[in-house]
């Protein structure tokens, strides 16, 4: 628009300039771990009570539409979140981040563990999509903070952390969820109240990142009026959305292609699950060490996540479809922080917030529908299996396409600003 301000490049903001705050020592040490707890937080809302899902089931039998309205309990957070995110990044913008966190950490445990006391499966569920809301405040939160505080490959790294971070805990919420649960379907809801620990310390521990942006980050003419970098950023959020359907495919799936293939032990299954929960926190770790551009990776990572599709769908035995699984889940743990570093390199301080909770909006509904669009590919095609090669043929094309298309491009689309853009 005529008298706005350039969009950010990734490389003004990611390559020249310093992280804002130290990168080392025990400050650092806390305030990481402050972050990738708070992005925890709604890892532990979508697994934590899945173990108690049928002691839930049987409490309610009497419930007319129980049978679906139990299950809703788990997977509603993730939809409130999907629909509020763009809302909360809004509110992150105007509000300031670290005073949304906080509130926001506080709230998830009065709605968390609000189904300790409330007696209607209806009320339990309502108080299930405030957890949500709070979820959606509390990752665009720390996400957006931790684009506040590191620039280039420091960024790269605790992104994947994050991303880490999130596989790792949902294997331990889901062990530590069913522990619980074996005294009583409410027992789990009390783990909600670990965020009453992590409020007073995000309060007197995270810095306030608006001193660091007007150093780095603000345009010299702050009265300039920049236009948001819709752009830029949709292609990001499409390809999000889609990346969020393969990531969330084996964890999903995996206990049903494994049971098509007559396993039926609950400890191979569990196994099989943790084995390549690993894996995805390997790829995450490979991702943080490459220190590349995340963006000419992207057609790579999802030719491998294809790879590991096409096995699965050919596998005729458990220890295949698990290799096929370890392949796809090496390329997921490398896809997630590749898509939110590139999403995060095209934000300016001011837009970082709003930008994030529509990336979270992309991801989380990406989540949502995975299961949907499976079931109906499976409908499709006549097997899961067959379902799931056509998701990695899917991710095959769009890894050409977006090959191509950069090939394509070349040079004339180089992200670097001019020298006289940068005077």
């Amino acid at each position: 628009m005529p008298g706005s301000a350039p969009p950010p490049s990734p490389a003004a903001i990611d390559d020249t300039a310093p992280s804002p705050v130290a990168v080392s020592g025990r400050a650092h040490l806390l305030r990481v771990t402050l972050l990738m707890a708070g992005s925890c937080l709604p890892i532990l809302g979508a697994v934590l009570i899945a173990p108690v899902l049928p002691k839930m089931q049987d409490h309610f039998a009497a419930v007319p539409g129980a049978k679906a309205l139990v299950p809703l309990a788990l997977t509603v957070p993730a939809l409130a979140l999907a629909l509020l995110a763009p809302f909360a990044g809004v509110i992150v913008d105007r509000l300031g981040r670290k005073r949304l966190l906080i509130v926001a950490t506080v709230l998830y445990a009065a709605f968390g563990t609000a189904p300790l006391w409330l007696e209607s499966l209806g009320g339990i569920i309502a108080s299930r999509a405030l957890v949500g809301i709070t979820e959606a405040a509390i990752m665009t939160c720390c996400t957006t903070l931790i684009g506040d505080y590191y620039t280039g490959q420091q960024r790269v790294k605790y992104l994947a952390l994050q991303t880490m971070c999130a596989s790792a805990s949902a294997t331990v919420f889901f062990v530590l969820g069913g522990a619980a649960g074996s005294a009583g379907w409410r027992v789990p809801f009390w783990v909600y109240a670990v965020s009453l620990v992590l409020a007073p310390l995000m309060a007197s521990a995270l810095p306030s990142p608006a001193a660091h942006a007007e150093a780095g980050e603000v345009p010299a003419d702050a009265s300039a009026r920049r236009a948001f970098p819709w752009r830029q950023l949709a292609g990001v959020c499409a390809l999000t959305f889609f990346g969020a359907m393969v990531f969330y495919t084996v964890p999903v799936e995996m206990s049903y292609l494994l049971d098509d293939l007559g396993v039926e032990s609950s400890g191979v299954i569990g196994l099989a699950t943790a084995v390549a929960s690993a894996a995805t926190v390997g790829g995450a770790i490979t991702f943080a060490r490459l220190k590349r551009s995340p963006e000419p990776m992207l057609p790579a990572v999802l030719a491998v996540c294809a790879v590991g599709f096409g096995v699965m769908f050919l596998a005729g035995n458990a220890p295949v479809l698990v290799v096929g699984a370890v392949i796809n889940c090496v390329g997921t743990g490398m896809l997630l922080p590749a898509l939110l570093t590139s999403a995060m390199s095209r934000l300016a301080f001011e837009d970082r917030g709003r930008g994030t909770g529509l990336w979270m909006a992309a991801f989380f509904g990406g989540e949502f529908v995975c299961p949907l669009v499976l079931l109906a590919l499976e409908s499709a095609v006549g097997s899961l299996a067959a379902a799931v090669g056509l998701l990695g043929l899917t991710a095959a094309l769009v890894a050409a396409g977006l090959l191509t298309a950069r090939r394509l491009a070349g040079t004339a689309t180089d992200p670097r600003p001019l020298p006289e853009q940068l005077a």
